[in-house]
């Protein structure tokens, strides 16, 4: 079973869907945004793809190719969350038997066993690609900033991150966030709902926790009014029927790009998650 062309179809569907849904804050095919288009999201994640989805590459290798070619096609950072979650995901897919199904089980494990043998090495790549994309705030810190060469592995640096963003966290606790909510999104996705399971997966995220880069660029007090906002709406959206184009979240998304806000990691999981959600039904 090939290991590489159908994980790396539905990880750019996953992006694709990134932006086809009208996801409130976010830019979309719909709702341009922050200075970015969905063009440049399209385009940097199929430049990304090379890079993740290199053969027996280390995870660091993964993420500073993904991310310079990205930034190299669009000239601005427009994924450099997704690739920091799907670098250790492709890794995984590369341990795992290629006569046996992808479960999310298997997968999960050897999600762990990847993370488990990050280095200093897959840091210092990382490192590099954090401060070649240049995403505001994101690794300034009293330790392991990545302005300065780690001494730790880069699970144990994403560690110290991991109560304030929520990117490093699935790397502290084994991605157990994202294969929680793929199992969820799996029983959703049908052809003609890939839509709702994407805006679904971003609205339990948002509602869940306030957004790490609404936190950055924000304060910690506005994206906690954002995370309450995210349960009110998504309750009236299940309520409505859960369709993937919804008019109040529309005027929602207005008012939150013309305050600047964008839920930018939360936007992040859910691509995260529907690549695994996609892969599981494609390959299993």
């Amino acid at each position: 079973m090939d290991r590489v062309e159908p994980p790396r179809a539905t990880f750019l569907r996953a992006c694709e869907l990134d932006v086809e849904t009208r996801k409130p804050g976010n830019v979309s095919v719909a709702s341009a945004g922050h200075g970015m288009t969905a063009t440049q999201f399209i385009e940097s994640a199929q430049a990304a793809a090379a890079g993740l989805f290199i053969a027996r590459a280390s995870v660091g290798a993964r993420i500073l190719e993904a991310v310079q070619r990205s930034v190299d096609s669009v000239g601005c950072n427009t994924n450099l969350g997704i690739v920091l979650l799907a670098a250790p995901l492709c890794a995984a897919l590369e341990l795992l038997p290629s006569d046996e199904p992808v479960t999310a089980a298997r997968w999960h494990d050897a999600t762990g066993r990847v993370l488990d043998a990050l280095d200093i090495d897959d840091a210092r790549l990382a490192y590099q690609a954090i401060a070649l994309a240049n995403p505001g705030g994101l690794g300034e810190a009293s330790e392991q900033s990545v302005h300065a060469p780690p001494t730790v592995t880069l699970r144990a640096a994403m560690a110290l991150a991991g109560d304030r963003d929520s990117i490093a966290r699935q790397y502290a606790e084994g991605f157990a966030d994202v294969f929680a909510a793929s199992t969820d999104a799996a029983g959703a996705i049908t052809p003609d709902a890939q839509q709702r399971a994407m805006l679904d997966a971003f609205l339990t995220f948002l509602s869940r926790w306030p957004d790490s880069h609404i936190v950055r660029k924000h304060g910690a007090a506005p994206a906690q009014s954002v995370t309450r906002d995210a349960a009110l709406q998504r309750a009236r959206w299940r309520d409505a029927g859960c369709s993937a184009q919804s008019a109040a979240l529309d005027v929602w998304d207005e008012e939150l790009k013309s305050r600047g806000i964008n839920p930018g990691t939360s936007a992040d999981l859910a691509v995260a998650t529907l690549f695994v959600a996609l892969t599981i039904q494609s390959v299993s």
